[in-house]
């Protein structure tokens, strides 16, 4: 019965999530924003069968270039260095660089 509050989180989201054919295999087509969106719901609900799915998330989000934090805070300009660790995953150091870096361009 979790499965379907998990599918129902990852649907929240905006992702499109599919059955892959007739087997037990499924396929997610989302953003890197929608995947970070994903897992901090996942870890919110902290269900212990859930971990393998928040794992893989996580290992395909992969890491933000510079630029891609600077794209971030440009669409997000409100947002506090705290956040954008979270959302980012990135250090503390990087969204502060970001941060400056887009108050230099205004």
């Amino acid at each position: 019965m979790r499965a379907f509050e998990l599918k129902a989180i990852i649907r929240q989201s905006g992702c499109e999530l599919t059955r892959i054919g007739r087997s037990r295999n499924w396929r997610l087509s989302a953003s890197r924003e929608q995947l970070l969106q994903i897992s901090e719901s996942l870890r919110q609900h902290e269900e212990p069968s859930w971990q393998w799915v928040l794992a893989l998330l996580e290992s395909k989000i992969g890491t933000y270039t510079e630029a891609d934090i600077l794209e971030f805070v440009k669409r997000n300009p409100n947002i506090s260095v705290n956040e954008l660790v979270t959302l980012a995953n990135c250090t503390v150091a990087q969204a502060r660089q970001a941060l400056d870096s887009y108050e230099f361009l205004e």
